[in-house]
């Protein structure tokens, strides 16, 4: 019997059933046989969770009875999906404004408690019970095994760390539970392009079968590895998260790895959402598990499947229930069926992912998880955004409620988490640089433009430089043929 086998029908049934006594093994089992049912029993299994959550939340959660009576509606009303979709979108402002209310009764004081950053910066709290974690794993660990990855496989993950400082005991215990679990943590937020080789050689060192990772360390990874020549141990498989994956990207990792990526979506709110399997046509949403709406699907230029935006409801949370809620995510229907013969539903591809990564001079990659880390236990802050103009300097703003200190709460300017900026001094040491905007307006006129300031002083050292204006929806990140980019 190998470590895997092992790991899966002895070990980790006795710790999670026998020990901690909870129901993920069961679950995963539901969910596992869920997925090869007919699509009408499918849809039966959803409708039936959905429709007891909603007369759940109509008797036991304040903030749904108050606002679905304020609409004209109750649960009687909601006879199939049409009618489900006519409730008021849950949006985070709203969990915020009625995060009392939105507890269920029988749930308060009992809730585990966890937050979100938000790709925004606005910090987000939201409860959930046991039952709805152990399924969120269950269906975590399905969408996993669709790539290979499977519990007690050998896997490295190249994720997150968290940003403060940790003592010696918990990180004993980490490794102890990494190492049962037959994996490796490298902390994507520590790599560098003066750290690759450190990095790849750890790679080859562990020789996963598995990797999962954020799209952009993985990425660079890859095309370090082109770049340099190297052939690195090969996995089965690599599983991206945390950012939208493009082909091209998927090509690159494949190019470097010699390995299929397979792209997975979820959210901090109800962890995995949806996942590709073996034939890739599509992520398949855990559909026996969250109710996935596409709201308001508006078509592109192109005339392709439409894009919406992404509304969940947890079926099983009934501690905090989320109903219609928009996680701030867009994406675009899949085709109808995959040929792997599951049946749950597809997304053909993520289109509004917001994390994005920045650079700092020395070369270190920081995905954008790296500020929801740091901003996560800082109390008294409403809201705030991380802004990267050039490789030196990042601009942090924040709205802070009463009582924030930043001094005591956000470190000093020069020193670690470095969200008050990378220098001691910052601007008092250092003038900021002037740069002329250019570029709104076609080829000819922007080239002559150019030309004219860079011989009138914009590309010297006093001016500072010459920015390119682009279009505003390419600025925000949507392509020219998204919906929202039309008029502009």
């Amino acid at each position: 019997m190998g470590y895997e086998q092992l790991f899966r029908g002895v070990l980790f049934p006795f710790y999670e059933t026998v020990l901690r006594r909870r129901g993920t093994l069961a679950y995963l089992r539901e969910y596992q046989a869920n997925q090869w049912r007919s699509r009408d029993e499918l849809a039966a299994i959803r409708w039936h969770k959905l429709s007891r959550l909603l007369q759940y939340c109509w008797q036991e959660v304040p903030y749904y009875r108050r606002r679905w009576q304020a609409a004209g509606i109750a649960p009687g009303d909601i006879r199939d999906e049409a009618d489900f979709a006519k409730l008021p979108v849950l949006t985070k402002d709203d969990i915020r404004a009625n995060a009392d209310d939105l507890v269920a009764a029988p749930w308060r004081g009992r809730l585990t408690w966890k937050a979100t950053g938000g790709s925004t910066g606005t910090p987000l709290r939201f409860g959930y019970t046991h039952e709805s974690y152990e399924r969120r794993i269950a269906a975590m660990w399905r969408g996993y095994e669709w790539a290979g990855a499977r519990m007690g496989r050998r896997t490295l993950y190249l994720w997150g760390a968290p940003v403060v400082a940790s003592n010696s005991a918990h990180d004993i215990k980490d490794r102890i539970y990494h190492a049962a679990y037959n994996r490796k943590m490298l902390n994507a937020f520590l790599m560098s392009e003066a750290r690759m080789v450190e990095y790849a050689d750890a790679i080859d060192a562990f020789r996963p079968e598995i990797i999962v990772s954020y799209v952009a360390p993985i990425l660079r990874m890859a095309e370090w590895l082109i770049a340099s020549g190297r052939t690195p141990h090969r996995p089965v498989s690599i599983l991206s998260a945390a950012e939208a994956l493009s082909e091209s990207q998927r090509e690159t990792m494949e190019r470097a790895f010699g390995c299929p990526v397979y792209n997975t979506y979820g959210c901090r709110e109800v962890m995995l959402i949806a996942a590709q399997c073996e034939r890739r046509e599509g992520l398949h949403l855990s559909a026996d598990h969250l109710h996935v709406e596409l709201h308001e699907p508006k078509s592109t230029i192109r005339g392709d499947a439409a894009i919406g935006e992404v509304l969940l409801t947890d079926l099983h949370n009934e501690g905090m229930p989320l109903i219609r809620y928009a996680n701030g995510d867009m994406a675009t229907a899949g085709p109808d069926a995959c040929a792997c013969g599951r049946s749950l539903p597809l997304l053909a591809r993520v289109d509004g992912r917001k994390l994005d990564t920045l650079k700092s001079p020395d070369g270190r990659l920081m995905p954008g998880e790296y500020f929801v880390y740091a901003f996560l236990s800082v109390p008294h802050l409403r809201r705030y955004q991380v802004v990267q103009r050039e490789p030196a300097a990042i601009d942090v703003y924040i709205v802070p409620e009463p009582g924030f200190d930043a001094a005591t709460e956000l470190g000093m300017p020069g020193e670690f988490p470095f969200t008050r900026g990378i220098q001691p001094t910052m601007y008092r040491g250092r003038l900021w640089t002037m740069r002329q905007y250019a570029g709104m307006g076609d080829a000819e006129e922007s080239n002559k433009r150019y030309k004219y300031l860079l011989a009138n002083g914009a590309g010297s050292k006093s001016r500072g430089g010459l920015s390119v204006a682009f279009d505003l929806p390419t600025q925000i990140g949507y392509d020219s043929d998204s919906p929202l980019a039309l008029g502009e």
